[in-house]
């Protein structure tokens, strides 16, 4: 059967969802300080930025942690998202520090990403696919029950896609499952 697009409902409003702040830091040369994320986060306010990701949180991270401080300040329109990992293999949510950093942000939305590829699963993770499942549903889930609003970013997803389609799906009814209100489908490395 053909896909029947007649099951899709319009959406109430495009959101615009922004990740200059941590993704366009990644390109080389390229060093925010934390005035330069002010000053941006104020400028993607003023465009109409529905979210603005601000960065990374944790102790390894001073300019985003700081800007995390700095950003309450502002009187922004926008969202402001701090974006981390799910909890480690074999522990509780309550308990990760990466988690903990995230709600520390004090932000409304948490990007969270984890793992789709079963290749990163196995030899970054180090764990199983049930595993995996389960650190995507109880992160995400975790966050959601502390009030926080959920963006799950499903890390490599078509290159997990093209190696294992099942368990790539599986990973986004989990963060469904957990509560996530958005789950992205990421084209990390091209793939």
């Amino acid at each position: 059967m053909l896909f029947d697009h007649t099951q899709l409902c319009p959406p109430e409003k495009v959101e615009v969802y922004d990740s200059t702040l941590r993704d366009g830091a990644q390109a080389e040369g390229v060093n925010f300080s934390v005035r330069d994320k002010r000053l941006i986060a104020e400028r993607l306010d003023k465009l109409g930025v529905h979210c603005i990701e601000g960065g990374w949180p944790n102790s390894t991270n001073p300019i985003d942690t700081e800007f995390f401080q700095q950003v309450k300040s502002l009187n922004l329109c926008a969202k402001v998202s701090a974006f981390g990992s799910t909890r480690k293999p074999v522990g509780n949510a309550c308990d990760d520090a990466t988690l903990r950093s995230l709600l520390d942000s004090e932000t409304e939305v948490i990007a969270l990403f984890g793992k789709t590829w079963m290749l990163h699963v196995r030899d970054v993770l180090r764990t199983d696919a049930d595993e995996n499942l389960r650190m995507i549903e109880s992160s995400v889930a975790y966050l959601v029950g502390l009030g926080r609003e959920v963006v799950y970013d499903a890390e490599h997803f078509f290159d997990g896609y093209k190696n294992d389609p099942e368990y790539a799906v599986k990973t986004l009814k989990a963060a469904i499952s957990g509560g996530a209100r958005i789950v992205v489908l990421c084209d990390t490395n091209g793939g």
